[in-house]
């Protein structure tokens, strides 16, 4: 596990340290979205996911899976906006982008940059696109219910550790996907 933690530390880095400072020869748009994204959190996130991997130990407490699982979803949804956030002026002009801009899933007019989309718009929009591959949807899919257990007042499955990790694994399995995809000169 450790391993795979540490590769996704590196592509965040990588990502966070060439994106981070785009303007100058990225689009207008996109480098204004880039310079404001906090990719160096995405750094911390990845560094966090340590916590979630004592080697001394079989189980976590509900507390700690729910934390993880929002952890992983965070990660997830950071990259996801990365990828379009490079990909701006292609997202924009997408008119699928109009369908997945009001928070309450009505549609409406008004196209809404990649920085504020909620995980669940982003999965849709990747399978409407079919922008990812089925391990990549399916990861997206587990994560999202899983973290919806951060919201502690109505029970909802949290999966166990082993499901974790695997998941940590299909998270760096969509990192490397989407870093293949990012355009570094």
């Amino acid at each position: 596990m450790k391993a795979q933690i540490k590769d996704i530390i590196d592509i965040n880095t990588k990502c966070a340290e060439f994106w981070g400072s785009a303007g100058g020869w990225a689009p207008t748009q996109a480098a204004d979205l880039l310079s404001k994204s906090r990719l160096d959190w995405q750094v911390s996130l990845s560094q966090t996911l340590y916590l979630w991997s004592p080697e001394d130990t079989s189980s976590m407490s509900d507390g700690s899976l729910i934390l993880a699982w929002a952890n992983l979803g965070a990660l997830a949804e950071g990259t996801s906006k990365l990828l379009l956030s490079v990909y701006y002026m292609d997202y924009i002009e997408d008119i699928e982008t109009l369908k997945y801009a009001n928070a309450y899933g009505n549609k409406s007019k008004k196209k809404k940059d990649p920085d504020g989309l909620s995980l669940d718009k982003l999965r849709k929009f990747f399978v409407k696109k079919q922008i990812f591959d089925e391990r990549i949807m399916s990861f997206f899919e587990l994560v999202q219910k899983r973290r919806n257990a951060i919201h502690a007042y109505e029970d909802r499955p949290l999966g166990n550790r082993n499901e974790f990790f695997k998941a940590v694994d299909d998270y760096l399995y969509f990192c490397r996907d989407v870093d293949g995809r990012l355009p570094y000169q």
